[in-house]
């Protein structure tokens, strides 16, 4: 089973035919820029579309503290996404308290695991939206 760099670098070379399929949901790549470093990171993420947008879930496996992902798309939302052999520029936001139920309930249908994470933390688990550039 493809993890972490291994996962994004297998990715990156097959514009995701190995990668974008796994344990049986979706899965794309999101490049934040380092809030400290400046530097690029990439990250494979479980995703799904709502209409024209992706959704991913910055959970840690329920961890006490947000994943370095999300700490650098607060600092700056202009983020790189690969979707296969897709890669497009997104800003990314959390979603609000009125689109939060109807994403974290898309996001659980795909990862049912979400549900079991929030119930190990009590950070709200936050669902993040990424809107393409144009």
């Amino acid at each position: 089973m493809l993890y972490g760099e291994e996962h994004v670098q297998r990715y990156q070379q097959t514009d995701g035919r190995e990668g974008h399929d796994w344990n049986n949901t979706t899965v794309l790549l999101l490049t934040t820029k380092g809030r400290n470093s400046g530097r690029p990171y990439t990250t494979p993420l479980i995703y799904q579309r709502h209409g024209d947008d992706h959704v991913v879930v910055a959970s840690k496996g329920g961890d006490p503290d947000h994943p370095q992902w999300y700490k650098n798309l607060l600092a700056d939302p202009e983020v790189e996404v690969q979707v296969k052999g897709e890669k497009f520029r997104a800003r990314a936001h959390t979603a609000g308290p009125e689109e939060r139920p109807e994403l974290w309930r898309l996001m659980n249908g795909t990862w049912p695991d979400y549900d079991g994470y929030q119930q190990k933390t009590d950070r709200e688990i936050p669902v993040v939206v990424l809107e393409t550039v144009r």
